[in-house]
């Protein structure tokens, strides 16, 4: 049992290091996924932000969570085509006649997306904290705020390989995602919701990125814990566990 465990570990960390060497042989992939982020948080501090009345004077601490989201839906998008493009070339079958784990495949590519789209956020607040982002939160809450994110990862990472995986077309892999990129602009993450029409402001209320944005926001401006940090969970682990199964279920009728 400890053996098979080892050889598991082991295979998901070569997958992982097999991924992360392609990322790294094209840069243009986080380079884009952290430009169009921060073009976006430039263009509404800048332009924008002097016409937005969000009740602080410092607009870049108000937008800088939803840009985080933004950043990760667009970055777990290439996970979705990587998988994809691995599964029309036959690699899952090449891999699997090798004694190898059969998941670390898979396990590889949803790890290198935590890994990547966590140097595009680290980017991204370097960023901000240029622009003048400062936060009052201490350790704890920087580290709560990490987990979040990651969480958040995950969930859509597994989204992503449902797509990666039942895609008939590359374009189709990564479609997915186009909604979820756009998602925070129907929320909290740039303006309030107070200032929306009814019917809008009921579904951004509700839906998984305005909590998970006021999470966030609270945390990183030492405010208490509320309410908003258990719906964040809840909405991230219940779609991280329902596209897990889904994922998987799609990973084993491919192999």
């Amino acid at each position: 049992m400890e053996a098979s465990k080892y050889h598991f570990f082991t295979d998901i960390s070569v997958m992982l290091g097999r991924s992360m060497r392609h990322i790294f042989r094209s840069m243009d992939t986080i380079i884009t996924v952290t430009l169009i982020p921060i073009a976006m948080m430039l263009l509404f501090v800048y332009v924008f932000g002097g016409a937005i009345q969000v009740g602080t004077d410092n607009y870049v601490n108000y937008l800088l969570p939803g840009i985080l989201l933004m950043a990760i839906a667009s970055g777990v998008s290439y996970t979705a085509y990587r998988l994809f493009t691995d599964v029309q070339r036959g690699i899952l079958e090449r891999f699997h006649t090798m004694p190898i784990s059969r998941s670390a495949l898979l396990w590889g590519h949803v790890l290198t997306s935590l890994v990547s789209n966590a140097i595009s956020v680290v980017v991204i607040v370097l960023v901000a904290l240029i622009m003048g982002f400062r936060s009052s939160a201490g350790v704890l809450p920087w580290l709560a705020v990490a987990g979040i994110l990651a969480l958040f990862t995950l969930a859509l990472t597994w989204v992503a390989a449902i797509a990666g995986l039942s895609a008939k077309t590359v374009d189709g892999a990564s479609a997915f995602s186009y909604p979820i990129i756009f998602l925070p602009f129907i929320s909290s993450a740039f303006v309030p919701t107070e200032s929306m029409p009814t019917g809008v402001r009921v579904f951004a209320e509700n839906q998984p990125v305005t909590s998970i944005v006021e999470s966030i926001r609270a945390l990183l401006s030492g405010q208490p814990f509320n309410n908003d940090i258990w719906i964040t969970l809840a909405w991230c682990i219940g779609i991280m566990l329902i596209s897990y199964m889904f994922a998987m279920r799609a990973y084993k009728k491919r192999v």
